[in-house]
């Protein structure tokens, strides 16, 4: 019996790793996607990304220095910010994309630099959860780090605003 269950695991183990790695491609494209629309200034194309319930934060630090969750408003806000035209295109740039997925529970981490136009801004931190929703992948919470220093940005990124 367990040279049966062994031969079935081989059989059907790369079956799953094919499934799991299109949900991970999906994943990261839901992700670029953002980033495409908010370039874009497309805030249509940004909505159908997120649950209408997403809650947004971002983690800053306290007067004494303490780490804290601040609000980071609402799709509505996050929506008319990424709608609004402005000379200077907004551009986040990522890089080091990990992704984790348990049934309809992904999440998702990634590195970037936010530039408005060719200015440097800061970087940080995304961090993304995101649920399969009849088939498609929607961001149910994301939370950031922003700072100015310390920011460890590959060079092709860099020389892409020079």
């Amino acid at each position: 019996m367990k040279f049966v269950q062994c031969l079935l695991i081989l059989i059907f183990s790369p079956f799953v790793s094919i499934g799991q790695d299109a949900d991970k491609i999906a994943v990261e494209n839901v992700i670029v996607d953002l980033f495409k629309g908010m370039y874009n200034s497309d805030s249509a194309q940004v909505r159908k990304l997120f649950v209408p319930s997403v809650k947004m934060a971002t983690i800053a630090a306290d007067a004494q220095g303490n780490s804290v969750a601040k609000d980071g408003g609402s799709l509505m806000d996050f929506l008319t910010a990424i709608g609004t035209k402005r000379p200077d295109k907004l551009s986040e740039e990522i890089w080091n994309i990990k992704v984790n997925i348990d049934g309809g529970l992904a999440q998702a981490w990634c590195d970037y630099a936010f530039y408005v136009g060719k200015k440097f801004s800061h970087c940080g931190a995304d961090a993304f959860h995101l649920v399969k929703e009849n088939g498609q992948w929607k961001i149910f919470q994301l939370a950031d780090t922003r700072r100015r220093n310390n920011c460890v940005i590959p060079d092709a990124i860099q020389n892409k605003f020079k």
